[in-house]
């Protein structure tokens, strides 16, 4: 393999990249607009997103979970650790559509938690190594590339590209972890009418949920078509 057939012949790639990244740019700005737009629609049961988490947490026979406000736009977490809701300032706070589906949607995943529900088990249990992968990810692709350029050595870049795919796998776990929390959520919602008092505010939450879903969706697809991208390198490394 000479170096130009390594630098050529990865325009197919290269232009599948840019159209994820085109989705995915689109979907972002999409959730966000509705994220926004919830936002601004108040809950007619006039509850902020701390009492709705609370609630959440109250009626599954959750008593061990905190409910707290973090810094930042987006950042509501639930972490398993510390066995914590965070909810962003915006939605700890806010009595809006927004704030309940999210506040919900955290609460989902303590209570997969509560309930051993196995791929927040598997997920979490994946996590340490997850992290060691993506620091191995920042230096083992390029310098990989280059040492399989100049010297045809591909043991760097397989490193990198092993890290890449655990990475890329972890991507996909997340996706029913984070389906199941807004089924949880919803189900929650629909069947609690003084949260979410009628169909109307069911349905925007629906929505809410259904466009912070696909976030994870394009994520793991864009992981995938970035591990296709630098595992082609390895594959094609003897043409």
């Amino acid at each position: 393999m000479n170096t130009l057939s390594i630098i050529i012949g990865y325009n197919s790639a290269w232009f599948l990249m840019i159209i994820i990244a085109l989705i995915s740019f689109a979907i972002q700005w999409r959730f966000k607009s509705k994220f926004k737009h919830y936002s601004e629609v108040g809950l007619l049961s006039g509850l902020s997103g701390q009492e709705v988490a609370m609630r959440m947490l109250r009626d599954h026979g959750i008593y061990n979970v905190q409910v707290v406000s973090v810094e930042g736009q987006l950042t509501d977490h639930y972490n398993p650790e510390t066995r914590t809701v965070n909810l962003s300032q915006d939605v700890f706070y806010s009595r809006s559509i927004a704030a309940a589906a999210v506040a919900a949607h955290e609460c989902g995943h303590a209570v997969q938690h509560a309930k051993s529900y196995a791929w927040l088990t598997f997920r979490s249990a994946i996590v340490p190594a997850v992290n060691i992968a993506s620091t191995l990810t920042q230096w083992t692709l390029m310098i990989g590339i280059l040492l399989l350029v100049f010297t045809h050595n591909p043991l760097v870049l397989a490193v990198g590209v092993a890290a890449l795919a655990l990475v890329t796998f972890f991507s996909f776990i997340t996706l029913p972890v984070e389906f199941d929390a807004s089924r949880r959520a919803l189900a929650w919602l629909n069947n609690n009418y003084s949260i979410v008092q009628t169909n109307e505010e069911h349905e925007q939450a629906k929505d809410a949920l259904w466009w912070a879903a696909m976030t994870y969706v394009v994520a793991a697809i864009s992981a995938l078509a970035t591990l296709l991208y630098y595992a082609s390198f390895l594959f094609n490394r003897r043409n």
